[in-house]
């Protein structure tokens, strides 16, 4: 009888360890998807065969989707990579339980005092993030805020990441967002939210995708600092002090009697 319930344990053990390493998966997907299944076994440090059975039981689950990669430039010989992708299924079971009574908060706000208060209160709510980390970003070097942001983001639940943009400047990511779905039917949130990126990275920024929108990624585009040139450092020290043009135009009046 023992026998069978330590047998029955070292199951419920395996069972537990398998679902742990299957949510380290998915986790892993969503913070950094589409991704190969090399890549993952890579970071986790799991044998193509234990990737490839959590990624079976996750694709059968509905957590995640085989996407086909890009090819860029010349390809040799060979299939094209297979990605793995989050589904909307999957980042659900990521979410916060709260959305229904964070809602109905602001639908109530909405009702009883308008849409500005509803702006009001998003601006409220990245006030905590905008506090925290604008005397920080003073003593961070300008190309390093970007990824201090995202650092903090991540800390918060937003599964961020920052990256180069083919365009100049830089790319802020969010993988997750924890609001996602309140933020759908008020766009206040992600609206305070660009805004509160700007103010502390000094810089304008653009949204350009939505988790709340249908996206599978919040992207968020930052504008590269603008350095003075050298004729603005003259002007600002004032060393600079052009001719005014009348007085130019006088004496040759006067030396050519027109």
């Amino acid at each position: 009888m023992q026998d069978a319930r330590e047998a029955a344990a070292v199951r419920q053990s395996g069972v537990s360890a398998e679902r742990s390493t299957r949510a380290r998966v998915a986790r892993l997907i969503l913070e950094h998807g589409p991704i190969t299944a090399a890549a993952l076994g890579e970071r986790l440090g799991l044998t193509p065969a234990a990737v490839r059975r959590h990624l079976d039981t996750l694709l059968a689950e509905g957590m995640i989707e085989p996407r086909t990669a890009r090819p860029r430039g010349q390809r040799g010989r060979g299939r094209p990579a297979k990605l793995f992708a989050i589904t909307d299924a999957g980042r659900s079971a990521f979410e916060h339980a709260y959305d229904g009574l964070a809602g109905n908060a602001l639908r109530f706000i909405a009702d009883r005092m308008g849409s500005e208060a509803v702006a009001e209160f998003a601006r409220s709510q990245v006030s905590g993030l905008v506090g925290r980390l604008l005397p920080k970003m003073r003593e961070v070097p300008a190309d390093q805020r970007v990824r201090v942001l995202a650092e903090a983001l991540s800390d918060d639940g937003y599964a961020a990441s920052a990256s180069g943009a083919g365009s100049g400047g830089e790319q802020l990511c969010q993988h997750h967002c924890p609001v996602a779905h309140v933020a759908a039917e008020f766009p206040q949130l992600c609206e305070a939210e660009t805004e509160a990126f700007a103010h502390i990275l000094g810089t304008p920024v653009q949204r350009l995708a939505t988790i709340a929108h249908g996206d599978g990624i919040c992207t968020t585009h930052v504008s590269p600092r603008r350095t003075p040139g050298p004729d603005a450092l003259r002007r600002a020290a004032g060393s600079e002090r052009p001719a005014p043009r009348q007085e130019t135009t006088d004496e040759t009046s006067k030396e050519t009697g027109r």
